[in-house]
């Protein structure tokens, strides 16, 4: 039996304009675990304590360039950036009086590639970052990389490398931590 055409029309335009997926029509929202990266993803946002508006901002963080030409090389510079600052901020604002080779070694030094490849295997990056068969995930320099990029991108999702630098210092202070109770 043939479905008589209007209905057929009804049936059509009532899915277009009442998707049940969450992805469709721009939402914007990432599919509930569609794939075990995905479902790393949303873990790692529950961790670092950012959800993300541009998830697809969090999956390039994610990808070195070894696996993609989409990566996170770009948004591990600011990364970077937003690292340095935020840690030249808490050294002023411990010490107003630092001298400025003060204030840059202790910028250098929270945001050295061993501080963040700690921080970065502290909230399971080797384990989430996309490389491509050779590469070996657990190396710092791929840790450090995927570290500074997910910092990137929570300032370019968030609109703000303040909210970078508390996510940075979340993660840093926690790392920090777990280093010192492991001693």
């Amino acid at each position: 039996m043939a479905i008589p055409q209007p209905l057929l029309l009804l049936c059509l335009l009532v899915s277009i304009a009442f998707p049940s997926h969450p992805r469709a029509v721009g939402s914007g929202l990432a599919p509930a675990s569609s794939s075990p990266f995905d479902a790393a993803l949303a873990t790692l946002q529950t961790q670092i304590g950012h959800s993300f508006r541009a998830p697809d901002l969090l999956r390039r963080a994610m990808t070195h360039a070894s696996y993609s030409r989409e990566n996170g090389r770009a948004l591990a510079v600011l990364g970077l950036a937003a690292a340095q600052s935020a840690a030249a901020i808490r050294s002023l604002s411990a010490d107003h009086d630092a001298t400025a080779s003060a204030v840059a070694r202790r910028a250098r030094e929270a945001a050295s590639e061993a501080a963040c490849a700690a921080a970065g295997t502290s909230v399971g990056i080797p384990a989430i970052v996309r490389v491509a068969g050779g590469v070996n995930a657990s190396a710092d320099p791929v840790i450090c990389g995927a570290f500074r990029a997910l910092i990137g991108a929570v300032a370019v999702d968030a609109n703000s490398t303040d909210t970078a630098g508390e996510v940075f210092w979340r993660l840093h202070v926690l790392t920090a931590a777990s280093a010192t109770a492991a001693m």
